[in-house]
């Protein structure tokens, strides 16, 4: 990845962060985009030169600026990691509708837009398009109606974009993530759209955002096709590809033990 022009969104915090500073140290050339200004003195150290646009994925042109701006600095794009993100907690019944408008328009709206301008650099470059997804792009979480639906339609629009491009030397990741120590829970939109606050996790007990973003960069120098993370992960993928009824049962009785949980 060393001189890779590398975009990632939702890098404030969390997973994208870890990205940001794991590209940085592997001598990759950084277009950072957020919503809220990046201010971390060892990303500094690490990317002095790194270009920051503070970005909202939801807007259409924000996300052309964002491709705009970045090859008006560095003249190419190699990689883009669709990152942005966020979840929520709440039963579907009693779930306000602009919640689930919210997730669709950063989760998978955010990482269209940013595709969708990003495509014609990075097929001149033969690079790398990257999607985060989640576990709930596999199996439907519940609880996060709007997060499994988001998660499972990036899954689905990537693999045709890859499949559309095969022939074309365009690299397309999918990574499936599982339980990440970091900041999304408590960001998470309750039924009425507020920030839940706090996470129901253990975060001390979850794979840390800094080892995912390791695994994905290392995906991504393998051009890789999809990782999925944690054994838990990788168990719940595999079990439900031949036992999905039974999978329903335990995904319930797993949901159902969090702390305030919204469902028993």
């Amino acid at each position: 990845m060393k001189n890779k022009v590398v975009i990632i969104t939702g890098a404030s915090s969390g997973i994208g962060k870890a990205l940001a500073k794991e590209c940085a140290r592997r001598g990759s050339k950084l277009a950072l985009a957020s919503r809220s200004e990046i201010n971390d003195p060892e990303l500094n150290a690490l990317a002095p030169d790194a270009l920051y646009c503070i970005t909202d994925v939801t807007l259409e042109n924000d996300c052309r600026d964002l491709i705009a701006k970045t090859v008006g600095k560095y003249g190419r794009i190699d990689i883009l990691i669709n990152n942005a993100g966020i979840s929520m907690r709440a039963l579907f019944n009693e779930l306000d509708l602009n919640v689930i408008r919210k997730l669709m328009d950063t989760n998978f709206w955010g990482t269209v837009y940013c595709s969708k301008f990003a495509l014609p650099y990075l097929l001149e470059s033969k690079g790398s398009l990257i999607g985060i997804s989640s576990i709930a792009g596999y199996k439907g979480l519940p609880g996060r109606t709007g997060y499994s639906a988001s998660k499972f339609a990036i899954q689905g629009f990537l693999e045709v974009v890859r499949i559309e491009n095969m022939k074309k030397g365009l690299h397309v990741l999918i990574a499936c993530p599982g339980f990440t120590a970091s900041n999304i829970r408590n960001v998470a939109l309750s039924k009425d759209g507020n920030a839940q606050g706090e996470t129901p996790l253990d975060e001390s007990k979850l794979m840390s955002a800094e080892t995912v973003a390791h695994h994905i960069a290392n995906a991504i120098e393998k051009r890789k096709d999809r990782i999925i993370l944690t054994t838990q992960g990788k168990m719940t993928v595999l079990l439900n590809k031949f036992f999905p009824k039974f999978m329903d049962k335990m995904v319930y009785d797993h949901m159902a033990k969090e702390p305030n949980s919204p469902f028993k």
